[in-house]
């Protein structure tokens, strides 16, 4: 992420890590040339939504456009160029915009997610960048034009700064923070525009290790989808509904190929429903 952004056609004002690794990257970060890097070495627990927020702490006064982004991202080289320059000419209500990414995988949603009885009940949305009244949120993927949406992820992500005087990320989203971005970004949206630009690039490359425990995500899954209908006042017995045909699937898939982890994430699901209010 910092190589990305030394390499950038138009550098950032001021480069923020906070930083709440085992081992601290305190020496990567000096290694940055031409970056202006300000390390906050995060001791509190480890949690994406928290470290966003103690980050803002470190903003200059001057600056009017606070980026975030996660550790495993790379920018495309004239990335923020192209991100500035869809800035200049943004209306006012714009709150928030997404960098594109290029090297998603353009993974249809299951047949269900999908279907006209799954969208008629208000399940999902097959609108890109939709939250249904379920509290499920529709994928946006890479975008052929500029789209406007309801939710953004917060992996690479541009605010104005007058959003962030009003809205922060929610503690509740502790850890992994799984929804956390969602959770932000709808509240959000309730009240400025959000976008995602097309011709301002970036690409993933997550870590192999993947996630937490299957079983542990699982329950995260759950708990933190009924925190944020009911947050947000959106429909609980459709929230269910989606809970439990999403642990219907998942056990089945666990049955069917013998695949502990989606056993796992079947048990945690459950628990999350019935023990993570």
């Amino acid at each position: 992420m910092l190589a990305s952004l030394a390499a950038q056609t138009q550098k950032p004002g001021q480069v923020i890590v906070v930083d709440a690794s085992v081992e601290p990257t305190d020496e990567i970060v000096r290694s940055a040339e031409g970056l202006s890097v300000d390390y906050l070495r995060w001791t509190d627990k480890p949690s994406a939504a928290a470290q966003r927020n103690g980050g803002l702490s470190k903003v200059r006064d001057d600056i009017d456009l606070v980026c975030f982004f996660d550790d495993d991202q790379i920018l495309h080289p004239d990335g923020i160029e192209k991100m500035l320059a869809f800035w200049h000419t943004a209306p006012e209500d714009l709150g928030g915009a997404s960098f594109n990414m290029a090297n998603h995988r353009d993974n249809r949603p299951a047949r269900l997610k999908r279907s006209w009885l799954s969208n008629a009940l208000g399940l999902y949305c097959n609108e890109p960048g939709k939250v249904a009244p379920s509290g499920w949120q529709s994928l946006y993927g890479k975008v052929t034009q500029n789209t406007e949406v309801e939710w953004l992820s917060s992996q690479a992500i541009v605010l104005h700064r007058k959003v962030l005087d009003e809205f922060r990320f929610d503690p509740f989203f502790g850890g992994y923070s799984y929804l956390e971005d969602l959770d932000f970004s709808y509240s959000v949206s309730r009240k400025y525009k959000l976008v995602v630009v097309e011709d301002a690039c970036f690409e993933h490359h997550p870590c192999p290790a993947g996630r937490t425990s299957s079983y542990r995500f699982g329950a995260v899954e759950s708990r933190n989808r009924l925190y944020f209908v009911r947050k947000h006042k959106l429909s609980t017995w459709r929230c269910y509904l989606g809970l439990l045909i999403r642990g219907l699937m998942t056990l089945e898939e666990a049955v069917m190929v013998r695949n502990v982890h989606s056993l796992g994430r079947a048990l945690g699901n459950i628990e999350g429903i019935f023990f993570g209010q």
